[in-house]
């Protein structure tokens, strides 16, 4: 079961594509499927590229009789939560629907290892912080509810069946692979780290701060940002341990140290050595005051632990990205 290919859906976005190269590092095949309504193909360069959608059945069962498929990783997913609000069929259709499908064609052809890309968005409001696993889960968006659902989905599915999964709930994810190859490179950019330095290239004209007002030292909002190439060995980790035995579970992938708004322009700032025009804006509905998450399950479970914990350190991947992007 180990030596066959690792289907990594949504391996051509974001957090897939830094994953298939981590995958790759570790001398593990792999095959990436995705539709590229949000992924790049200039992303994927170490293995084979199919463009199809999971909502295709057809398509997948293709994929599935011509390969041997040992795992699959799910990344495939609509992520804005603003969108979510707005037209949640959408979101409904493609996360919750098409994994459906995707989940079938593992069934039918016995593969019975899944790796889910969660959100602590599954959460809603925290109740405390940091945020462990037993935290109760409340959305507050349709978004956080797909993710939600397909927790539910793949537990069910392994008590009936046997699928045995690991769900990974991300906190902010954020930087770049240090070599500058891959990197954050969205339709709609939504993640602060990437707003913040485009006002350093121009592409941005400011950098707005929504609320000041919060119940924390600063006024401003706190978040728990986790460098992709952290995740991305996460995941690995996460494979490893299924394919040894591990028990089906989920865990919260965070550095467990939260950064305001305020303090991240100041880390900008000072990695770049310019000074980013700022401007005052109203509270986002649904913002809670402070998201950190607690790694310690993960570090139990996987043996995981983030390599990137400076802060500066994540925005300097991030700006060498920036600064040479390729897609």
């Amino acid at each position: 079961m180990d030596n066959g290919t690792i289907l990594v859906v949504g391996g051509a976005g974001y957090i897939g594509s830094h994953t298939v190269r981590a995958l790759a590092d570790a001398g593990r095949r792999v095959l990436v499927l995705d539709n590229l309504s949000e992924g790049h193909r200039e992303a994927v360069t170490r293995c084979p590229l199919i463009t199809a959608d999971i909502h295709d059945c057809a398509a997948l069962n293709k994929v599935f009789t011509e390969h041997t498929i040992s795992a699959v990783m799910h990344f495939s997913a609509f992520a804005y939560v603003g969108e979510s609000v707005a037209n949640p069929q959408k979101y409904y259709h493609n996360n919750v629907s098409s994994t459906l499908n995707l989940l079938s064609a593992m069934l039918s052809y016995g593969v019975k290892y899944f790796i889910f890309s969660s959100s602590c968005a599954t959460y809603g409001n925290p109740q405390y912080t940091p945020i462990d696993e037993t935290h109760p889960q409340s959305p507050i968006n349709p978004y956080g509810a797909t993710k939600f659902m397909v927790e539910r989905i793949v537990a069910d599915y392994h008590n009936a069946y046997g699928l045995n999964y690991m769900c990974l709930r991300y906190f902010n994810a954020a930087g770049a692979h240090p070599d500058g190859a891959t990197g954050e490179s969205h339709r709609v950019e939504t993640h602060l780290i990437p707003l913040i330095l485009k006002t350093f290239t121009g592409e941005n004209q400011q950098i707005q701060i929504f609320g000041n007002d919060y119940d924390t030292p600063d006024g401003t909002c706190v978040r728990d940002y986790i460098h992709v190439c952290d995740l991305a060995d996460a995941h690995i980790a996460a494979l490893s341990a299924l394919l040894a035995g591990a028990e089906s579970c989920c865990v919260n992938l965070g550095t467990g140290k939260g950064v305001s708004v305020k303090k991240m322009i100041s880390a900008c700032e000072e990695v770049v050595g310019k000074k980013a025009p700022v401007v005052a804006a109203p509270r986002r509905a649904g913002d809670p005051s402070i998201l950190t998450a607690s790694n310690a399950l993960a570090f139990q479970t996987l043996g995981w632990k983030p390599r990137y914990t400076d802060i500066r350190e994540i925005i300097a991947t991030a700006w060498n990205w920036e600064q040479h992007r390729r897609y």
